[in-house]
């Protein structure tokens, strides 16, 4: 009988505990941030010192107050809320940057530390901080119209379907007369936009436009180079600009077990060498692509990187362990030495759904 109580005891204590374990796992937060990393973007120096705000709820019954806030940095400085917090209260948290202490990417930390046990968050600010040009000649070599660019063009990067993307372009006025923002006109196709940030751009001083591109409104997958047209208003200055984007379709997560259950897109070979080959012959090539998931396959582009390239797929749509030949013309013509021709294959392959094939040679 004894030892059936020690035993009915020691299983209450354990459940006790094992709930209490559950239970401190379930804990909400002691203070709840709206966010907990902001991105100041593209700062130039002369804009001085950038603001960063967070905001925060206190959850807890007992009162709250932050008790320090710590940085990695002497470019950070903070202003918080000092008042005592009751549960459900809100606070704020400001962090000024100074963008004259760093060039180029910058990621800072900001600790705070309250008055209850196990009130320490971490706090993050980052951006792309450009110093003032000491020679403004050499490094906006690019004119268009009274502005100098760094760059060509404007090189947006990775754009994906699920989200548009932002890009920052930093510009300098050579010219004698302002800009202002509400006087800029954009003539562009529908899903790239263009406005300028800075509230004018003065004469000998820099600006920021910001180009936003829209991967779903594109309706297309690849590399891309479109042109765009700026004009500000009472204004002769007409420039063209040209945007490069690579468009990628954007799968969501999806549960480890489903990984042999949606489509799977192999491409046997990956790589053909040709060899030797002559300018004047063209060449022809059969590439399998193949289903192994366990879900349709659709093929929705294949793309080559030259005019060079013939691309013929019969089919885009493929069953379940279906197979399909892609058929490759390669003309040499005006070609000579070593050679290689990229081919992209987007898919709806949740793991893989942009895959490349290589043509390699040597033309003589």
């Amino acid at each position: 009988m004894i030892r059936i109580e020690k035993t009915l005891y020691t299983l209450i204590f354990l459940c006790f505990f094992s709930q209490l374990a559950l239970a401190q796992d379930a804990i909400t937060p002691k203070l709840i941030w709206a966010v907990n990393k902001v991105d100041l973007g593209t700062v130039l120096e002369e804009q001085g010192p950038q603001i960063a705000e967070f905001q925060f709820i206190h959850t807890q019954d007992s009162l709250f107050f932050i008790e320090n806030v710590v940085t990695d940095c002497g470019c950070t400085t903070v202003e918080y809320t000092k008042d005592t917090l009751n549960v459900g209260e809100s606070g704020t948290l400001q962090v000024s940057f100074d963008p004259s202490s760093v060039a180029g990417y910058f990621s800072r930390m900001i600790v705070v530390k309250g008055n209850l046990f196990g009130v320490q968050d971490t706090l993050f600010i980052e951006g792309n901080a450009i110093p003032r040009a000491s020679d403004p000649v050499g490094t906006y070599r690019t004119r268009k119209g009274d502005f100098g660019f760094r760059l060509a063009k404007i090189n947006v990067g990775e754009v994906f379907t699920n989200e548009p993307k932002l890009k920052q372009v930093e510009v300098y006025n050579f010219g004698n007369k302002p800009y202002y923002k509400d006087s800029l006109h954009f003539l562009g196709p529908e899903y790239i936009q263009v406005n300028q940030i800075t509230d004018s751009i003065m004469p000998n001083d820099r600006g920021l436009l910001q180009v936003f591109y829209d991967g779903a409104l594109k309706g297309d997958l690849g590399y891309f180079e479109d042109q765009i047209s700026l004009n500000w208003q009472d204004s002769t200055t007409f420039i063209q600009l040209d945007v490069l984007a690579d468009v990628f379709e954007y799968y969501a997560p999806f549960a480890k077990d489903d990984l042999n259950i949606v489509p799977q897109l192999v491409i046997d070979p990956k790589e053909i060498d040709l060899r030797s080959i002559k300018s004047n012959v063209i060449q022809v090539e059969n590439v399998v692509l193949n289903n192994r998931g366990k879900q349709v396959l659709e093929i929705k582009k294949v793309q080559g990187n030259c005019e060079c390239l013939k691309l013929e797929l019969p089919k885009t749509s493929l069953n379940p362990g279906e197979s399909v030949q892609l058929k490759v013309v390669f003309d040499p013509k005006g070609r000579q030495g070593i050679d290689q021709r990229n081919i992209y294959i987007f898919s709806n392959d949740p793991v893989n759904p942009v895959q490349l094939f290589l043509l390699k040679s040597r033309v003589e």
